[in-house]
């Protein structure tokens, strides 16, 4: 089978404003993914989450190698509020249909196409 890059999606919401860490490690533990086969990652916050940059997450588990880069969310409307997404470019054999996309907490309610086939969904107190 050819390695492909694909996209890996998670996306969450907080209560405080506080880094991305939980949602991040709960996509790399879904999709098994090592630091080696990640070509870049994207972090996205809402604008009312600034007190620490989203990829320090990604130093913070030892990815020092990977591009990391963090940029705001555009400020829609009736958005969903105190929100991190995170998307991951990843080197690997499984398919569109074996990616787990990880959504947890306020931000289940992004993706509901893609219930219940090709999506895990975190609930309070599951992260791990």
């Amino acid at each position: 089978m050819a390695v492909r890059v694909r996209g890996v999606r998670g996306a969450t919401t907080v209560d405080h404003n506080t880094s991305t860490q939980k949602l991040l490690a709960a996509i790399v533990h879904a999709n098994a993914i090592e630091e080696d086969d990640v070509a870049s990652v994207i972090f996205t916050t809402t604008g009312d989450l600034n007190a620490v940059f989203p990829a320090k997450a990604g130093r913070d588990m030892g990815w020092h190698r990977t591009a990391l880069m963090g940029a705001q969310e555009v400020d829609v409307p009736d958005g969903i509020p105190m929100c991190i997404r995170i998307l991951i470019h990843w080197n690997t054999e499984k398919t569109l249909d074996e990616i787990q996309h990880v959504y947890m907490r306020g931000a289940m309610a992004l993706r509901p196409d893609l219930y219940p086939d090709n999506k895990i969904v975190l609930k309070e107190g599951d992260e791990k």
